[in-house]
């Protein structure tokens, strides 16, 4: 199974005056920015990819403080027609104040979704990572890795237009009749916003196919299937995903423009159009979206928990089968967002099929707990955010299966627990694993080593802040506070302001998370090749790799997680870092 043996160290003695990636070319600044903006090297794409969607999760972020904010009190109608609140009503209409926060949190969810939790881990991790941990020198398809990049910026250009053009207040979903004729902005926002979830469609879908490619052609000799770092496994599952399920919502959302453009009746009842149709389609894409987004934060915990508990995997193809598993029945549980829309038996079928989808991921939690189990576990940030993961993913999964059931699906459908279960799943789920994944591999991608206080410091205010946010919505919905309402009775007050002091901890920690790696690019110290002693390749390249990743092509000799043949028993990991006669040397599966 995987680790490296080579005619020379990879990444170590010799051919030192070839630069990392990261080494400017010659000719100043515009020099380097032309070189970067034509690159088609996946570590700088993936670079790239980090610096936008970072920048759209902050206005993703800042939308929903500003939600939060509002929703500190409820509103007061006053004598003379208009409205006083926190933030969005303050001296104005009612009608005004409620257009303004419809918009608002559509914009939280819209770019949350569609240009941060979708594309995130895939594109930024997914491009630095895949490439060199089958050993390989590049994607399958460089060209076509650049213009999902391009492809991808334009959709984001698209969804600040809409922002522009005043926002876009149908809620994420674009549910029609909301979008198709009684938005705002007859043919502007909506518009705008749904070309642009149209075109980040593309690049989703190009990325994808580019990964599967890479994965069955470029593994480098002696990586068989099951040699391959599970995060590869997390990683081709969630591509077969993207390529199967986007093309439902490019052309869903295609359908919806030509109706609002053109009011050609496929949607709006209004003009003999059927708006539970387009509930179907835009669900078979977006519940299987849904595993795009988890299913890289589980492929980043597995490399987390094997690296830093210095231990075996427990029940490796369990793991890599159980991906594949759950990217299957991804497609068959759309219609459980759909129990008060349809019939019986087919809400009855659904429900029965959406439980089936425990079964894989109990699985891959079951594993990773029995991986830690007598683990030589290192208490560092990358750690903190996998233990992290599995409290917060398994509240999300467990408080699924009230919303599974027909009978308390009634009740919570529609209401802050299942503002609060997403939460617990995209966010606790997808976000707390890729924070881990980046801190986990910032000395590779950067080359320097980030401040470990700092770190936990941002951890614990980020794992308080989450569970004081969306623990108290739970029981906001289970007392009847509809999801998405701009104000609220006086009894739910406490819990919303506690909710907002909670947002306002995680904000802060995030920055703290900021503060640390920004310090880390100016004055950190330079990082060693494996700091974490890792076994899969990309720990065997230079901090920061070179540009062709590789000295020589790496010939596999043993598995992602086999420490118990490289490593002494009982070892500290701090005190035996990786040596390069055992990664050339170790025994042969």
């Amino acid at each position: 199974m995987t680790t490296i043996d080579t005619p020379h160290d990879i990444g170590h003695g010799g051919h030192h005056d070839e630069g990392s990636y990261l080494t400017p070319p010659p000719g100043g600044v515009f020099a380097t920015i032309i070189h970067w903006a034509t690159t088609v090297d996946h570590k700088k794409l993936g670079v790239m990819y980090l610096g936008a969607v970072l920048t759209m999760f902050l206005i993703g972020g800042l939308a929903a403080l500003a939600v939060r904010t509002e929703l500190w009190a409820p509103t007061r109608i006053l004598a003379d027609g208009t409205a006083t609140g926190q933030l969005f009503h303050s001296a104005k209409s009612v009608a005004a104040g409620y257009q303004i926060y419809n918009r608002v949190f559509t914009l939280h969810g819209a770019v949350m979704v569609f240009l941060v939790i979708v594309p995130g881990v895939p594109a930024t991790l997914g491009n630095f990572l895949i490439p060199i941990m089958v050993g390989a020198k590049d994607v399958a398809f460089p060209r076509l890795n650049l213009l999902s990049w391009y492809i991808y910026c334009t959709g984001a250009i698209f969804a600040i237009l809409a922002l522009l053009q005043g926002g876009v207040d149908t809620g994420w979903t674009f549910y029609t009749p909301y979008s198709s004729s009684h938005a705002n902005n007859a043919y502007g926002a909506v518009v705008l916003m749904t070309t642009a979830a149209f075109i980040l469609g593309f690049s989703s879908i190009l990325t994808g196919l580019n990964f599967i490619v890479t994965v069955h052609k470029l593994r480098c000799p002696g990586m068989g299937w099951f040699d391959m770092p599970l995060f590869i496994w997390g990683m081709y599952a969630t591509s077969i995903i993207q390529v199967l399920a986007t093309p439902v919502i490019g052309i869903t959302l295609l359908l919806l423009i030509f109706e609002r453009v053109f009011h050609v009746g496929i949607f709006d009842p209004a003009m003999g159009g059927d708006p539970v149709l387009f509930q179907h389609f835009f669900w078979f894409y977006s519940h299987p979206v849904v595993y795009v987004m988890i299913l890289p934060g589980m492929a980043i915990v597995s490399e987390l928990i094997a690296v830093h508990s210095r231990k075996p995997i427990f029940g490796y193809r369990a793991i890599a089968f159980a991906s594949l598993g759950i990217a299957a029945v991804a497609f068959l549980v759309w219609g459980h967002h759909m129990f008060a829309s349809m019939g019986e038996l087919a809400a009855s079928i659904f429900s029965a099929l959406t439980f089936l989808v425990a079964i894989p991921t109990a699985v891959k939690v079951f594993n990773w707990i029995a991986t830690l189990y007598k683990g030589s576990i290192a208490w560092n940030t990358p750690m903190m955010y996998a233990l992290a993961f599995l409290f917060l993913f398994s509240i999300g999964g467990l408080t699924g299966l009230p919303l599974a059931t027909l009978a308390t699906d009634m009740h919570l459908h529609d209401s802050y627990f299942v503002v609060a279960h997403f939460h617990y799943v995209m966010m606790g789920g997808t976000i707390i694993a890729f924070i881990g994944g980046l801190h986990h591999w910032w000395p590779k991608i950067t080359g320097k080593m980030y401040n470990e206080w700092g770190g936990l410091l941002g951890c614990a205010l980020v794992f308080i802040g989450f569970n004081v946010t969306f623990f108290t919505q739970f029981f906001l919905g289970t007392q009847g506070m509809p999801r998405r309402y701009a104000s609220y009775v006086d009894e739910f007050q406490t819990l919303h302001q506690i909710s907002t002091v909670g947002a306002f901890i995680l904000a802060s920690g995030m920055l703290v998370h900021v503060i640390t790696f920004l310090t880390s690019l100016i004055s950190g110290p330079k990082a060693p090749p494996n700091p974490w002693g890792g076994l899969t390749l990309e720990w065997y390249t230079e901090s920061p790799p070179i540009e062709h990743n590789f000295h020589h092509e790496p010939i596999v000799k043993h598995g992602p997680y086999d420490y118990e043949d490289v490593y002494p028993p009982h070892c500290d990991p701090a005190d035996f870092p990786l040596p390069e006669p055992l990664a050339a040397g170790a025994r042969a599966h």
